[in-house]
């Protein structure tokens, strides 16, 4: 099956996850006591998948998502898939506000490359005909930076980072094509890394390298992966700065990257948090070449179900355009609504009413 893409990002967007259904988790816990296959488990996930993506194109989505509905955990689920890396359980989770994550994370093993029998490509092909062409389906996968995180390169297998760097960039230039030969045309990085660069303090990382070396070498990585993709492959980036049972991990403008990955980072689209006001204000914005990627404001929160006021979202995309023309401007949820398989804490009708009212509003903005 071909499908010829419009250009992506949309006026309304989404980033990917949602919440899983109470079907999911009882047959994820009934997998793990043994009373389920994983074949039957599998069943079940496609039912939902199926029933989502008929929602998200009811309430009027043009890129639609498999909610991330086979994975625990946004990031780990994939990059444990790859050669020369491990999942594990450490002796602590992350520190979010208020709360620690569940304890699960990767390390490098040997030397990294790309599975060419990782399990996402087959859960993309499955995805992707069940979507036919009603939508465009959207992949999302955790960006090369979140491989430099504190504890997972082996520094005796990798004891220069230039070297870790080009192997982490071969292997994701190797995924990006096998999912483009699955028919991905929409492909977005996670990137809790390089929103962390923005914090007063650097969170998940542990480095001898300063700052703007960090950034340096994580604008390094992901270009290097874009480089010499498929024209007609859509490729955007989301900075997140945590979402975890709807609580945060850090706070921090875009001021320090700004300049860096708002001018050169070769993505299509930027996927930014605006929900609130850990991220700061529009202005880092000026960075973005005029007429170059498109900028999705994440001005509504995907961490509760109440609705924006609709004249405030207004009026914050208009501040926003005195950055970015109106014409470069999206808007979406600041992030998914289940990074994890806990979810954030609302309801899923209240989660779907949020995306429709996303798309209603664009249409006000946009026409």
């Amino acid at each position: 099956m071909t499908k010829t893409i419009i250009k992506a990002p949309f006026r309304a967007d989404h980033v990917g996850s949602l919440l899983r259904p109470q079907s999911i988790h009882d047959a994820r816990k009934k997998f793990a006591d043994g009373v389920i296959s994983a074949e039957e488990l599998r069943a079940v996930e496609t039912e939902e998948i199926k029933r989502i993506v008929d929602k998200q194109i009811e309430v009027g989505l043009q890129a639609v998502t498999d909610g991330e509905f086979r994975r625990r955990f946004w990031h780990t689920d994939f990059m444990e898939h790859l050669t020369g890396v491990e999942g594990y359980v450490p002796d602590h989770g992350y520190k979010f506000n208020g709360v620690e994550t569940e304890a699960y994370d990767v390390r490098v093993t040997g030397k990294v490359s790309f599975n060419p029998d990782h399990p996402h490509l087959k859960d993309f092909k499955e995805f992707y005909e069940i979507v036919g062409d009603r939508a465009v389906a959207k992949m999302t996968i955790p960006s090369p930076n979140q491989f430099f995180n504190a504890g997972i390169r082996n520094e005796e297998i990798y004891p220069d980072i230039e070297d870790y760097a080009n192997d982490i960039i071969q292997a994701y230039r190797d995924a990006v094509q096998g999912f483009y030969e699955a028919g991905c045309r929409y492909l977005q990085f996670d990137d809790v890394y390089i929103a962390g660069l923005c914090a007063p303090k650097l969170p998940f990382a542990k480095s001898e390298l300063e700052r703007q070396e960090l950034i340096d070498l994580a604008l390094h990585v992901v270009n290097g992966v874009l480089e010499g993709k498929p024209e007609d492959l859509i490729v955007t980036t989301h900075l997140c700065r945590g979402n975890y049972q709807s609580t945060w991990a850090f706070e921090g403008p875009y001021d320090k990257i700004a300049p860096s990955f708002f001018a050169k980072e070769k993505v299509d689209g930027f996927f930014l948090e605006y929900d609130d006001e850990r991220s700061g204000g529009f202005k880092p914005l000026e960075f973005v070449p005029n007429g170059g990627p498109q900028v999705v404001l994440g001005v509504f929160t995907s961490k509760t179900g109440e609705l924006e006021d609709k004249a405030a979202i207004k009026a914050r995309v208009e501040e926003a355009s005195k950055y970015v023309a109106l014409e470069q401007l999206c808007i979406s949820p600041q992030c998914g609504f289940a990074s994890t398989h806990h979810g954030n804490i609302l309801t899923e009708e209240e989660q779907w009413n949020k995306l429709k009212y996303i798309v209603d509003v664009a249409k006000e903005i946009w026409g």
